[in-house]
């Protein structure tokens, strides 16, 4: 029983790493990062549910939110929002639409905001 339960647990290891490899990781806004003028930063792209978004910003000027559709075309991030702050944050696609704004006043205005939908 030892010896199948040790089984099961490497079988399950190897299909966890399999999964993951699967996944890959985007950095938004490419070189430049999360800042204005970014919405446009998906086009051409192929996300699939479980990849990952990472956005590098200057953190006391910028964060992310995780909005709904009504979020991202009116600039709103409801309170009980997602924010993240750290400048390296690490976002995972849900399946779907995935909708990202940065909630300070003004910039998304300016284009600090990407709609992304992942297979």
């Amino acid at each position: 029983m030892g010896q199948e339960r040790g089984s099961a647990m490497i079988w399950l290891t190897l299909l966890l790493c399999f999964q993951s490899s699967l996944a890959a990781t985007f950095m938004v806004g490419d070189a430049s990062g999360w800042g204005f003028g970014v919405s446009n930063w998906p086009n051409g792209k192929s996300f699939k549910a479980g990849d990952v978004l990472e956005f590098k910003y200057n953190r006391p000027n910028h964060d992310v939110a995780v909005v709904d559709k009504e979020g991202y075309e009116s600039c709103y991030v409801a309170d009980d929002a997602q924010v993240f702050e750290t400048g390296d944050d690490l976002i995972t696609l849900q399946q779907g639409h995935n909708y990202f704004v940065c909630g300070f006043p003004g910039h998304c205005n300016n284009g600090m905001k990407i709609a992304v939908t992942a297979t």
